[in-house]
């Protein structure tokens, strides 16, 4: 522990398109962030480091803001590291900041709250430009009643219905600060942050909201009692189907000043 207390940390914001990567957490044999960026590191510092990320975004999810951190007694300057990273790391991850921060900083467990994007591109016809990055849903889209539904969800709540099939997550319970949804040209974007996510939450919660627009009849209300009915029911066979990864992003993640 004294060791570790007397070592740099070093804290690295991500940037990076996760369209040809099995998600953020090493696996043998198959490309991902998180071994990309240690293979740059070892690249860099001809030492084997281990990284963490604040978030283990699945195959196919991209971000704007993930967090990781690490710890070295190697004398690197914090320019050297962001330069030396990025002439190293593939041209689809970028290292947007780095600082040194305290010991006791851990990316994934000091993280306060975890915001996500998830872009809908809402027109008849795909893009060649956007097809990596938003989910095409042809049927036109109340931004109105989606945003409601969004903004009933704030707060603690029981999220199995909209965790994946499978995860080992024992506590389904998140917090929800914020969620909304609006509309810019053709584009609809979903956010939504909390103090965690279960496995698949987001896309399991967009679908859902685009199942009960669709498909339910009546006013506003009646759309959002639907949606809180599966909320409220912890089944994840109640739920709509998840929408595709790659329109998910992670945003930002925040801490309390570390």
């Amino acid at each position: 522990m004294f060791q570790r207390e007397m070592m740099r940390n070093i804290k690295l914001v991500l940037e990076y398109d996760g369209t040809n990567y099995h998600g953020w957490q090493t696996q043998p044999n198959l490309p991902t962030i998180q071994g990309a960026v240690e293979e740059a590191l070892a690249q860099l510092t001809k030492t084997s480091i281990q990284i963490v990320g604040a978030g283990r975004t699945d195959t196919g999810v991209h971000a704007e803001g993930q967090v990781a951190n690490f710890h070295t007694d190697l004398q690197i300057p914090i320019i050297a590291f962001q330069k030396g990273l990025n002439t190293f790391l593939p041209r689809d991850i970028v290292v947007s900041s780095v600082t040194e921060v305290d010991a006791d900083f851990h990316s994934r467990f000091s993280a306060t709250s975890r915001r996500y994007r998830y872009t809908i591109l809402n027109r008849p016809y795909p893009s060649a430009l956007l097809r990596h990055s938003t989910y095409l849903y042809s049927v036109p889209i109340d931004v109105a009643l989606t945003d409601a539904i969004c903004r009933s969800i704030v707060g603690k709540w029981d999220f199995s219905s909209f965790q994946k099939t499978g995860s080992d997550r024992l506590n389904p319970v998140c917090e929800i600060y914020e969620a909304c949804c609006w509309k810019e040209d053709q584009h609809i974007y979903f956010e939504i942050e909390a103090n965690s996510f279960l496995r698949g939450m987001v896309r399991a919660i967009v679908g859902t909201v685009l199942k009960c627009i669709r498909h339910v009849t009546g006013n506003m209300e009646n759309v959002c009692d639907q949606f809180h009915s599966i909320l409220e029911a912890k089944d994840r066979a109640l739920a709509g189907p998840s929408v595709p990864a790659h329109g998910l992003s992670l945003i930002r993640v925040e801490y309390n000043d570390k």
